[in-house]
């Protein structure tokens, strides 16, 4: 009977590890998932929130081939997804520094930005500086400095600029 009671009333670690873990279910895939269902990630910033969570290395890499083989895990899906947000208020190198912030991939990067033509930058650097101009009395040359630091190019900054002191 004294066994009983102590099962009973020990914590999980002291049975040997975490519930996950020691009924066998896969700790680190059952953490993946969970991150997963909040939001997108790329393969290596899950990896990293795994690894810091304490999951061993090789049943991470165990969770990410299943969750990429289950078409859960897909980087090239994530930085279109990333792209396709950023790019109503940022410019292509904002993002593209973004993408490779969260380990993606340059190829797969390159090949996500090139969804974005200069007409859709440069109707988004407008919208910016519209925006920016509604909220007071601002000059051209500190919307540039924050179309620059946006990510824009100096090209788009300028064409938005002009495009919509000529359309005032």
């Amino acid at each position: 009977m004294k066994t009983r009671s102590r099962i009973r009333n020990s914590s999980p670690r002291d049975a040997g590890g975490s519930p996950s873990r020691r009924d066998g279910k896969g700790g680190a895939y059952a953490t993946a998932v969970r991150m997963l269902a909040s939001r997108a990630h790329s393969a290596r910033e899950l990896r990293g929130k795994l690894l810091r969570r304490g999951h061993p290395a090789d049943e991470v890499a165990i969770a990410l081939e299943r969750l990429r083989e289950g078409g859960y895990l897909d980087d090239a899906a994530y930085a279109q997804g990333l792209v396709a947000r950023r790019a109503t208020g940022r410019g292509l190198r904002a993002i593209a520094s973004e993408l490779a912030a969260r380990g993606v991939d340059r190829q797969v990067a390159q090949e996500a930005l090139a969804g974005l033509d200069l007409d859709s930058q440069l109707e988004a650097a407008s919208a910016l500086v519209r925006r920016l101009q509604r909220a007071g009395p601002i000059d051209a040359e500190h919307i540039g400095a924050r179309l620059l630091r946006r990510g824009f190019s100096v090209e788009v900054a300028r064409a938005a600029l002009r495009g919509v002191a000529a359309s005032t």
